[in-house]
């Protein structure tokens, strides 16, 4: 009887260990398995976070800020990432023009213009340009080599050079050229690939000579002009040869009027302490002075 019993009580033990064993092997399948899923789950939301790091996610944020002013929290609540992430973001817009950053938040810029066509360009703001010409020609003196870019502006400027003597000028526009052809000044025009919106000559063929002149001033205009960006314009070829303009330059007059300031256009060229003075007309902002004189620019108004 005792032997029966003892034998029924180890089966009773046997069979609550088995019990037990099978609810830790359980218990452990269970906590894998969470395990799992929140290792997933933190590398998914991660994976979500990196795919949102994309141009893609920007233009969410010009999207946004298009309806208006957006504090960062909102935007890192909308697009489901950190605050720190889209700081980021914002400071990558802001360098490319396209927003303003403020405290706490951010606003949309207006997108840059459309470059006109060269006939159009001389209309536009004429009386200014005309104004900032006269102010650039102030600072020629007799004997100097120049170099003078295809913008509108340096045009107006090329019409006034025959008031200096013994100049050499140097410019890649076809309309500058033809305004100092028969001057008593001594012209040279670099070649290169020509550029119908601008009429000039422009890229590789045009760096060629750039690399083998210097100047004592240059005279350049740009489509945009902002005081992170510095000078841009619609076309990479045309950037790139205000860039090594500025580079064979002892001194650089960027010659805009007001309305291309503040504005970034599709290429930049250089940096903004490349740029020695800037000659515009009176209505430039006086916020917008301030922040390029912190950086070192002389802003000189006609």
């Amino acid at each position: 009887m005792q032997t029966e019993l003892r034998c029924d009580l180890r089966k009773s033990q046997e069979g609550r260990l088995k019990m037990f064993e099978k609810y830790i092997s359980l218990s452990c399948k269970i906590l894998q398995n969470d395990a799992y899923c929140f290792k997933n789950r933190n590398k998914m939301d991660k994976e979500k976070e990196r795919r949102l790091l994309s141009p893609e996610r920007e233009q969410a944020i010009l999207d946004e800020l298009e309806k208006g002013p957006h504090p960062i929290g909102d935007l890192s609540v909308l697009l489901r990432v950190s605050e720190a992430t889209v700081r980021r973001d914002l400071l990558s817009l802001e360098k490319k023009g396209r927003i303003r950053r403020v405290h706490g938040g951010a606003v949309r810029v207006a997108p840059p213009p459309d470059e006109p066509v060269f006939e159009e360009k001389e209309s536009i703001r004429s009386s200014e340009k005309e104004k900032i010409a006269r102010r650039a020609l102030s600072e020629i003196e007799d004997g100097d080599t120049v170099f003078l870019d295809g913008g509108s502006t340096a045009l107006s400027l090329a019409r006034l050079l025959p008031a200096r003597k013994n100049l050499t000028v140097v410019t890649n526009s076809l309309m500058a050229a033809s305004e100092l052809s028969s001057g008593h000044n001594s012209l040279i025009v670099v070649g290169g690939r020509f550029r119908p919106l601008s009429r000039t000559l422009v890229g590789a063929l045009t760096a060629k000579t750039l690399e083998c002149l210097h100047f004592d001033k240059a005279f350049v205009g740009t489509m945009g002009f902002t005081a992170d960006a510095g000078i841009s314009t619609t076309d990479p070829d045309e950037a790139f040869t205000k860039e090594l303009v500025i580079r064979r330059s002892e001194k650089v007059f960027l010659i805009a009027d007001s309305s291309k300031l503040g504005v970034a256009s599709f290429s930049a060229s250089g940096n903004i302490s490349d740029i020695d003075f800037i000659i515009t007309d009176p209505a430039v902002s006086g916020n917008f002075v301030k922040q390029l004189r912190k950086k070192g620019v002389k802003v000189i108004k006609a």
